[in-house]
């Protein structure tokens, strides 16, 4: 039996746990109820709100543009009647009204947001359905605007997912967008259905093998062909690389592994040297390739020419085919120094693995720069020793709204930290990635983007500032504060964030800062082997959208339709009431505010210039307001150009250039691979540049004459657009693909919106066409009237290339283990007969007669009865593992 005492004691304790924990408990009931009962559902309703009686402008649409959608919740159980919860989610679109007096919504930061219950809640009706009608701004016009991880809270609960949003495929979320696709009403672009697919690919022909006999990508400078054809045997090859390090020697040897081939010395010999004579006089990467049935010889000027020579006989061989190359001769050089990928792990998290795949591919496309985004607002993602809070707080996203211990949910990441919203790369692992990059002569770049962009870093630094205070050590923790406390400025900047997102320019603090991000990386890269010789500063849209052109004072005297109205009076620049930037100004040392972000450029430039480093990069928007490149304490400074080139940027690419930076060419129309491969919005990506960005499109991109593409492409909106260069332009010194991360959350969405775009760009960086003609300044192109462009050389050219693609390429990247996008098949029904084709041709299609129970390989047209209706089709890879999404065939 119990003593009294202990009895006692258990009442008096289950009594203080009724009193203390009743409402948690009630709180986390609530919680894991609406996470199971509720069901999400997205609908877009009119993305032409403004043409319809929705009076934009008054409700602050930047440009006077917005949306309608609607938000339903479906209650899949018994009445919920509580009201004590909140439902958080991402929107990348500002949500200006609500039209449900049943709940109202609030912006927190960023893109996230909660919907709460007003007083008028009365319940999610048993087995009912509540519709929130909402107004947001500009558009919505693919399903992956719309974030998943929807989550539940309540007082002192652990939130938890709503379980429909728990998925990566949005149709769960989304209804169709149907015609909503269009941006505008006069949008012209063409939706991309099987018939107009069929259309796009019907010049296209697929190429008998014997056509592409000798073909290497990227194409070389020159190349000739004989006769003759080595078959490589069981002996396989016999490498004798001098002067080739170890490393990259390995790397070689592992790609022939990899393709079957066996390396002994009995095998077929590849022998390569370097000529002294001729390297201080030859394009770095430059060699001869000769392939005789005796041996392959490969003549370069540096190592890097070496390992591109053998990477040219890799590209001959075929994989999982009979190991054939022909005889041949080539000379070959790059085209560009500079030809790179941004990959931006800052918004969502890469893993290792994936940068490390991504680095092989590179290097098999001689792709020879890794710009390697490390920070953003949403996530920084590299251990800096002796500051512990930069990854323990700034690369974990979860559920805490003081921010201590992680960033708020972003980018549909959820309450929790278990998927790539989360992450960083250790010491160790960044080290092992420039290694890896080394061997495959891949530069790093590394940038920590500043004085914009620096949320996380911003946040972790004031938990960090916090907890030194709490330990009464107030030097320590102001030594690295990135903000001035006496900055009340009201800013907002492009995904929505308040004043947190800018790093204080004018704090010698941030400048300690700065230099101890340079001083851990540097020393990384130094145990890599690989010394930075360039560090990216970032710069980019250290702004306030409110202050932008596309906005308008509520007290104007002539106020226009066609942009936001709002309280500008309440809108300040970036830093604007920071003391410490204002007693800048009053010095004289900055001429103004604006001007900050490039007076901090050139504060950097110092740093990284103590550091032994002597060049720089930066997105062009970062120094603009310095007067040029001489501006800066280092001797080179290199702009990532991005003007969309129909906005202008054909023509202001050359302020650039002439004011003695080096160009590499970044424009998000042609080159960005976060854009949709297609105008489908099935298709993944923002679209604010460009409505597409596929593999032919960036194979016909101009990098070297920007004016030029006005003949072969259109505006984002299907439009043409004449273009004249006015300037004298003195060339690009490189090219770069970007992706963006923000909705793409997994390592297999960076893959398929990766590839096989890269090899256009690889093709485009290192080889310039025949159909590419030279700057003429003052000379105007425009599609439809002007005809300088050789659009048969063009299409032999693209058809070329296509069909390596399709027929080889895609294969070797089955084999690499990457999750590529497969082309969707162009499909129409003529006189009862289902005819079909593909972007890539080599590719398998496939239709199905019966809804996709079973699918048959297309090879010619096929008769079609009339009984036959729903007609699918889709491609399949060359292994056969892997299909496209199928669509109905009309």
């Amino acid at each position: 039996m119990k003593s009294f005492k202990t009895t006692l004691l258990n009442a008096s304790i289950t009594a203080l746990l009724t009193t203390l924990g009743s409402s948690a408990f009630a709180s986390q009931t609530i919680v894991d109820t609406l996470s199971q009962q509720l069901k999400v559902n997205y609908k877009v309703v009119d993305n032409h709100a403004a043409n319809h009686g929705i009076d934009c402008s008054n409700l602050g649409g930047d440009w006077g543009a917005c949306n309608k959608a609607t938000i339903s919740l479906t209650n899949k159980g018994p009445a919920i009647q509580d009201k004590d919860w909140a439902i958080y989610f991402s929107s990348i679109r500002m949500i200006l009204a609500v039209e449900n007096e049943q709940f109202k919504i609030t912006h927190l930061t960023g893109d996230l947001h909660k919907i709460e219950p007003t007083d008028k809640f009365r319940a999610f009706p048993a087995n009912g359905t509540i519709t929130i009608p909402i107004i947001g701004e500009y558009w919505q016009l693919s399903e992956t605007d719309v974030l998943p991880r929807w989550y539940v809270t309540s007082t002192n609960a652990k939130p938890k997912i709503i379980k429909n949003t728990d998925t990566e495929t949005l149709a769960n979320i989304v209804s169709p967008i149907g015609e909503q696709w269009r941006r505008t009403p006069d949008d012209h672009n063409i939706l991309m259905t099987p018939q107009s697919r069929f259309e796009r690919n019907a010049d296209v022909k697929k190429l008998d093998a014997s056509a592409l006999r000798g073909q290497i990508i990227p194409t070389p400078t020159k190349f000739t062909l004989a006769n003759a054809n080595i078959t490589l045997d069981n002996n396989g090859v016999d490498l004798q690389l001098n002067n080739l390090n170890t490393a990259s020697q390995s790397v070689l040897k592992e790609q022939f592994k990899k393709l079957g081939i066996p390396l002994t010395n009995k095998g077929y010999k590849i022998e390569a040297n370097i000529n002294t004579n001729k390297a201080n006089n030859t394009v770095p990467g430059a060699y001869q390739l000769n392939i005789t049935p005796k041996k392959a010889t490969i003549i370069a000027y540096d190592e890097s020419g070496i390992f591109y020579g053998v990477e040219s006989v890799l590209s001959l061989i075929p994989a999982k085919q009979k190991p054939v190359i022909p005889e041949v001769s080539v000379e070959d050089a790059p085209r560009f120094q500079y030809r790179g990928i941004m990959l931006d792990t800052g918004r969502n998290f890469k893993s290792k693995q994936a940068v490390l795949r991504l680095l092989d591919q590179m290097a098999a496309y001689k792709l020879n720069k890794f710009h390697f985004h490390l920070s953003d607002d949403e996530g920084w993602r590299i251990e800096i020793p002796g500051l512990p809070e930069l990854t323990e707080v700034g690369s974990q996203r979860c559920h805490d709204l003081t921010e201590q211990s992680c960033l708020l949910p972003q980018l549909g990441s959820g309450p929790n930290n278990d998927n790539l919203g989360s992450g960083y790369f250790s010491r160790d692992d960044y080290i092992e990635i420039v290694k890896y990059a080394k061997a495959r002569f891949i530069e790093v770049i590394p940038e920590i983007d500043m004085p914009a962009h620096a949320r996380a870093a911003i946040v972790a630094m004031e938990a960090r500032y916090n907890r030194l205070m709490a330990e009464g050590k107030e030097q320590q923790a102001n030594e690295f504060r990135l903000v001035d406390p006496t900055d009340t400025s009201n800013t907002t900047t492009v995904q929505f964030y308040d004043r947190k997102s800018y790093l204080n320019p004018c704090l010698d603090s941030s400048k300690r800062f700065v230099d101890k991000i340079i001083t851990e990386i540097a020393q990384m890269h130094q145990e890599a082997g690989q010394p930075i010789s360039v560090w990216h500063f970032g710069g980019d849209e250290a702004k306030n959208i409110h202050l932008g052109n596309g906005y308008q004072d509520i007290n104007a005297a002539d106020k226009v339709t066609w942009k936001g109205t709002i309280d500008q009076s309440k809108e300040d620049h970036p830093w604007a009431k920071s003391q410490a930037c204002q007693t800048l100004v009053k010095q004289g040392t900055v001429k103004d505010i604006e001007y900050l972000p490039s007076y901090f450029a050139i504060e950097v430039s110092k740093i990284i210039k103590n550091h032994g480093i002597n060049h720089m990069q930066a997105w062009q928007d970062g120094v603009k307001h310095a007067e040029n490149a001489k501006s800066f304490a280092v001797d080179k400074v290199t702009v990532n150009f991005w003007d969309a080139l129909y906005w202008g940027g054909y023509d202001s690419a050359s302020e650039w250039t002439n004011k003695g930076y080096q160009m590499v060419i970044s424009n998000p129309d042609y080159v960005y691979f976060d854009f949709p491969y297609e105008v489908n919005p099935k298709e993944s990506g923002y679209y604010w540049g460009t409505r597409f960005n596929d593999e032919r499109k960036i194979f016909s991109f101009a990098p070297n004459n920007l004016p030029q593409n006005a003949e072969t492409s259109t505006d984002r909106d299907g439009n043409v657009f004449s273009a004249k260069g006015t300037m004298n332009w003195s060339g690009s010194y490189g090219l770069s693909a970007q992706l963006w991360n923000e909705i793409v959350r997994t390592d297999n969405q960076m893959e398929y919106m990766m590839y096989p775009r890269l090899l256009a760009v690889a093709e485009r960086a290192w080889h310039q066409s025949e159909w590419e003609i030279p700057y003429v300044k003052n000379r105007e192109f425009k599609q439809g009237e002007t005809h300088y462009v050789d659009q048969t050389k063009l299409l032999s050219d693209w058809t070329r290339f296509a069909n390596i693609v399709g027929q080889r390429e895609l294969a070797k990247l089955d084999l690499a283990g990457i999750d590529y996008r497969l082309p969707l098949p162009g499909a129409k029904i003529v006189a009862g007969k289902l005819m079909a084709n593909i972007a890539l041709p080599g590719l398998t299609i496939e239709y199905s007669l019966n809804n996709g129970k079973t699918w048959l390989t297309y090879k010619e047209e096929t008769a079609i009865t009339k009984k036959q209706t729903n007609i699918l089709v889709r491609s399949r890879s060359l292994d056969g593992k892997r299909t496209s999404r199928s669509e109905i065939v009309q």
